[in-house]
């Protein structure tokens, strides 16, 4: 048997598997994960430092609920936001307080603002625009911080190694909402204290028809 058909045997078997456990048939030189991933919509929030919570309530920050993330918690406190074009106000702020400052919005949000917002993986926000924050009590500007999250999904080691996959490593993701849609660049983050979950923007889950029953799978 020489190595062509080798490979067209090892093709049909994998294709006959992936349809039995019911993810449909392969796109050519794919191969699917059997496991759905729950899929989040992250909506506009904001995460801010120790002293710029102080400068803007006067105390820290106080949870109200915690969120899929372990450690992670929805406050009590929001903010409004105010850019050159446009305000948008009642934000979410996200907690614990971080080093920095960093405020997530979709694109649509950035042309209502007027921010020109780059896509970026959460915590890198050198050289990103900045922004007003207002409460009713404080205001604070930021030089830099505002970005779109690079659409990533969160998972632990041992869902990476059941997943194949590696911390930082890019993949697309078939979504199975109202209005099927593939992801490409879905950057995988992986730790310890994560739980499975991938997270994307409304602007994408409109375009996906998102709800919360939607899921994804890892396709390569």
């Amino acid at each position: 048997m020489n190595e062509r058909d080798f490979t067209a045997i090892l093709e049909g078997i994998l294709k006959n598997v992936v349809e039995q456990i019911g993810t449909g048939p392969l796109q050519e030189g794919c191969t699917v994960t059997s496991e759905p991933i729950p899929v989040e919509l992250s909506a506009r929030h904001v995460h801010l430092s120790a002293d710029d919570a102080l400068a803007l309530f006067g105390a820290p920050l106080t949870p109200k609920r915690e969120l899929s993330q372990p450690g992670q918690f929805l406050c009590e406190e929001r903010v409004r936001l105010i850019g050159p074009k446009g305000v948008m106000d009642n934000v979410a702020v996200l907690g614990p307080s971080r080093g920095n400052s960093q405020v997530e919005i979709s694109k649509t949000d950035g042309r209502i603002l007027g921010v020109d917002a780059p896509v970026r993986q959460s915590g890198d926000i050198a050289g990103t625009p900045g922004i007003i924050l207002a409460s009713q009590t404080g205001i604070v500007g930021l030089a830099e911080g505002v970005i779109v999250a690079a659409r990533h999904i969160h998972m632990s080691p041992e869902d990476a190694r059941r997943l194949g996959v590696v911390d930082q490593d890019k993949v697309s993701v078939e979504l199975d909402g109202d209005r099927p849609l593939t992801l490409q660049d879905v950057l995988v983050r992986v730790d310890g204290s994560f739980r499975l979950a991938m997270h994307i923007d409304p602007d994408e889950g409109n375009s996906a028809g998102w709800n919360k029953a939607v899921s994804g799978r890892i396709f390569r």
